[in-house]
């Protein structure tokens, strides 16, 4: 074929590709028809085009996919998404942590960390079905992946939730998955360390996760602890997703508590020889403290914890808990109580393990990041930047392909996402375009909501939703298990 005869509706020229593969990045053009990548040639080659995008000096790679959020609700009520198209996210998968907006309808307020999605009326789907039509009407402008969450099939299903499942109550929850994974759900999420979900044992977690495995979906989970049990929390995990037969991905990997720090030099090689027995992934965020529900029985006095929302006390949002409890003459256990209910950050990891977890070759990238809070964790905004611009260029962790690829290759192959987080002849275009040398996150703990640095464009299916500093505009899809 006589490519000058080809016209494209987007040409990049001039580009160093970062494929997504963790492949060496090349100089070329690409382009784009519709919404699919049409072609990459070597830089000079192409010559017609609707639209010349001059991209030398600037990297493009697959659209990052963030592989941990709770953007369930946000993708709703602010499809714009501009937390995550700023930062070259171009698809997120919802529903984490056991925590999910749908299948639920509650008779009452969300409990923790329910709350973190929204209020009562936000859970208003009856069945998952009914949740990725929503989506689709309100198309935002990042593609959605879904994980139907544990904790919301209990509050569901139970009256309470401080005990193990009926069998009677399995079956309803195992009704209620089956419908999330027919309607094109991802798989399925627990939550161990939460309240709603810490009653459930390992039977009832394989009597579910057993219909993802037959799916060929994937069971994401917030261990049961990482804090001193962080092993045998592991081995819990390799042995519920042995049982069931599915693929694993342990949520935002950690270890949690000053007594617990270092100790990624124990987690990671049980996690890469687990990996050698059955499909095992990880995913973590690139910064030393967590965000969550602030819930007295994990308050630790001896790290800083910083207020991201209070219902009880609005005023105390962005203050640190310890200068609370000083102000109002008590410790910071009572302190807490009065907050509640509230968010937190929470400092609590040692610099070492993050660096050595986001560096292990099996570790995908996940922001965690709670769209709702009002002083939200910087990673809402910076994480995918972040990775790229301070643990890869500054830090030296690994090289950008490398870093490219824990964010969109790895990530697409482990949820089983066809034809996305490469650069590829015929993958749809989901892209960023970003300066290699200038990308980097601004957001901080004290003024969380800032823009990333260095990224110029985002596409969406093809379509620009981020460019030159502004939102453009929503092509996301729901992206339906094999999708």
């Amino acid at each position: 074929m006589d490519e000058t005869a080809e016209t494209y509706d987007v040409i990049f020229r001039g580009a160093q590709i970062v494929d997504g593969t963790g492949a060496a990045p090349f100089a070329g053009d690409l382009a784009i028809r519709g919404d699919r990548i049409a072609v990459i040639a070597a830089a000079g080659t192409l010559s017609r085009a609707k639209q010349d995008i001059d991209a030398s000096g600037q990297a493009i790679s697959p659209g990052f996919i963030d592989t941990h959020t709770h953007d369930d609700n946000a993708v709703l009520i602010a499809p714009e998404m501009t937390p995550k198209v700023s930062q070259g996210v171009t698809t997120v998968v919802v529903g984490n942590c056991g925590v999910s907006l749908a299948p639920t309808v509650l008779p009452g307020d969300p409990p923790p960390p329910l709350n973190l999605l929204g209020k009562r009326d936000d859970f208003r789907f009856e069945g998952f079905a009914d949740y990725v039509t929503a989506v689709e009407q309100a198309r935002p402008a990042v593609n959605v992946v879904g994980l139907v969450g544990h904790s919301s099939l209990r509050v569901s299903a139970m009256e309470r939730v401080d005990r193990r499942a009926s069998t009677a109550e399995i079956a309803v929850m195992q009704e209620a998955l089956a419908e999330g994974l027919a309607a094109g759900a991802a798989g399925f999420s627990t939550g161990l360390y939460y309240k709603p979900n810490m009653a459930a044992d390992m039977d009832e977690v394989v009597a579910l996760a057993a219909l993802v495995g037959a799916a060929g979906g994937v069971y994401a989970t917030h261990m049961r602890d990482e804090h001193v049990h962080v092993l045998e929390s592991l081995n819990e995990t390799f042995e519920t997703a042995r049982r069931a037969g599915t693929t694993v991905v342990i949520s935002h990997h950690k270890c949690s508590g000053r007594e617990n720090w270092g100790r990624s030099r124990e987690t990671l090689p049980v996690i890469a020889a687990a990996g050698e027995r059955q499909p095992v992934g990880l995913d973590a965020y690139p910064y030393a403290a967590g965000s969550t529900v602030l819930d007295v029985d994990h308050v630790d006095a001896e790290i800083p914890i910083l207020i991201t929302w209070s219902d009880a006390v609005p005023e105390a949002t962005g203050r640190y808990l310890a200068d609370l409890a000083k102000d109002w003459g008590c410790d910071v256990f009572e302190a807490a109580r009065r907050l509640d209910p509230a968010g937190a950050i929470y400092f609590q990891m040692a610099e070492e393990d993050v660096r050595r977890i986001l560096a292990f070759p099996g570790t995908m990238i996940g922001s965690d990041g709670l769209p709702h809070d009002k002083h939200p964790h910087p990673r809402l905004w910076g994480t995918f930047p972040r990775v790229i611009g301070h643990y890869g260029r500054e830090v030296g962790l690994f090289p950008l392909e490398v870093a490219v690829h824990k964010m969109t290759g790895l990530a697409a192959e482990r949820f089983g996402l066809k034809d996305r987080g490469v650069l590829r002849e015929g993958a749809y275009a989901d892209l960023v375009m970003f300066d290699p040398v200038a990308i980097i996150d601004t957001a901080t703990f004290e003024a969380p909501v800032q823009p990333a640095h260095g990224i110029s464009l985002v596409m969406v299916n093809g379509v620009a939703a981020w460019r030159d500093g502004a939102a453009g505009d929503r092509a996301g899809r729901f992206l339906r298990r094999g999708s």
